[in-house]
């Protein structure tokens, strides 16, 4: 009896984790903690004696292992998580390590090689523009398009004329409230919006385009903050008058939106159609910079209108459509926050955005943001929309692209307008920077 009760009992003594997998289990990113701490500890140790290959190999690991724990953290640290933490943090820690002289020499070296030199930060460019819209549902592009034009071009108006006569109330000239502190909210976020656009301004100034891309990022940044707060506040508003708001649905009527995805590539990742992918966002870039001698347009902007008409008029085989839609997921998923240290460590200097974050700039910023949000309240009010919902939608339009949007969705509880808040960025947003890029070049 005693050993049958022992083989009973038995079963309910389950071996406990080790120490050691418990601590396998914590992540930094995808990466586990003790695997992380090691490759850390190489990388650290190759800068410190002059060992880390002064080339991509050095600058992909430097920025690779710092992008991951920045990224990891602003997705867990309360409060900043719901307002684009991993991109505040991936920009802002580099550059405060530069300013204290804290990275080590060969580090910077190494950096400065990828990112200028081999000109990662053309091919991140590249990618995400042209998977993006290559990967986005062609019906959701016209019609969402057809649905969000009127409230996204009056909400656009409406942060341009806002944001520019407040910026004038704080002294700033109308020129430069515009083209660094209006558009860079509103051009789709920095890899979709602020990289081009200080392409297309250094192509037309003369300058270099990290001296504007140091200038137009704090705006983007702090115009996310403030569309992920009007979002919550939306989301309150629905919450106290449901008449209000659609819980997620746009449009007033029996049938909804009628539309559930942002991309209909949902194919298995193919890993040959990744590099025809990446052949294609190469040649469309190639495609922008030559073009630019015959049309005097900038190439950045090229490369956006030509990537649009390609999906439009289904000229690309639907194959390829998907190789460069899996190379951008890969790129911005696992590229995004190391590119960002980069940017952080080469592109804003502290210094300098110091002096331009003052309550005046932050006042402005908010400006943009909350006529914008406002603005999509009601004219979707008026346009058979939920009014709470076109707001939120509209308010996309200022975020950091589509890590703002799940910001803003996310704060919300709106998921399912990712398909509209997709439109209102990145077709909001190229089309602010193909407008900006053009009256820059008039009026510049």
């Amino acid at each position: 009896m005693g050993a049958e009760r022992k083989l009973e009992t038995f079963p309910l003594n389950e071996q406990k984790p080790s120490f050691f997998q418990k601590l396998n289990s914590i992540t930094v990113g995808p990466v586990p903690l003790p695997l992380y701490v090691v490759l850390a500890a190489v990388i650290y140790a190759a800068s410190v004696y002059n060992q880390l290959p002064p080339d991509m190999i050095g600058g992909f690991a430097v920025i690779m292992i710092m992008g991951m724990l920045m990224g990891d953290l602003g997705m867990k640290i309360p409060i900043l998580k719901d307002i684009g933490g991993p991109a505040i943090l991936a920009l802002l820690v580099p550059s405060i390590l530069v300013f204290f002289d804290l990275i080590n020499p060969s580090a910077t070296e190494a950096v400065t090689t990828l990112m200028k030199t081999s000109n990662f930060l053309y091919l991140y460019i590249s990618v995400l523009v042209a998977g993006s819209i290559l990967g986005m549902n062609r019906k959701v592009l016209i019609q969402g398009f057809t649905r969000m034009f009127i409230p996204l071009v009056l909400g656009t108006l409406a942060s341009v004329v806002a944001g520019c006569l407040v910026g004038m109330l704080f002294g700033y000239s109308i020129k430069h409230t515009f083209f660094y502190i209006v558009v860079p909210i509103i051009g789709g976020g920095i890899g979709e919006g602020i990289l081009p656009l200080s392409l297309a301004y250094a192509q037309i100034s003369g300058g270099a385009a990290e001296s504007f891309v140091s200038q137009m990022i704090p705006a983007a940044v702090i115009g996310n903050i403030v569309a992920v707060v009007c979002a919550g506040l939306m989301m309150r508003l629905g919450e106290k008058k449901p008449e209000l708001t659609g819980n997620g649905v746009l449009v007033k009527s029996k049938e909804g939106d009628q539309i559930s995805s942002e991309t209909t590539i949902n194919k298995p990742v193919d890993f040959s159609l990744m590099g025809a992918g990446l052949l294609i966002a190469c040649s469309f870039f190639i495609f922008g910079s030559f073009a630019h001698l015959f049309l005097g347009i900038p190439g950045p902007v090229l490369m956006i209108v030509g990537a649009t008409l390609v999906k439009v008029f289904q000229v690309m085989p639907a194959r390829m459509e998907q190789g460069a839609y899996h190379l951008y997921k890969f790129v911005s998923t696992s590229l995004t926050w190391p590119l960002m240290v980069g940017l952080g460590m080469l592109y804003i200097p502290l210094e300098d955005v110091v002096k331009i974050v003052t309550p005046a700039y932050v006042i402005v910023c908010a400006a943009v943001v909350i006529s914008m949000v406002a603005t999509g309240y009601f004219v979707g009010k008026f346009m058979k929309m939920h009014p709470v919902d076109a707001a939120i939608v509209t308010g996309c339009h200022s975020g950091l692209g589509g890590t703002g949007d799940v910001a803003i969705l996310s704060a919300s509880n709106r998921m399912s307008l990712m398909p509209f808040a997709q439109v209102a960025t990145r077709l909001g947003g190229a089309s602010t920077v193909i407008l900006a890029t053009l009256l820059m070049k008039m009026f510049g």
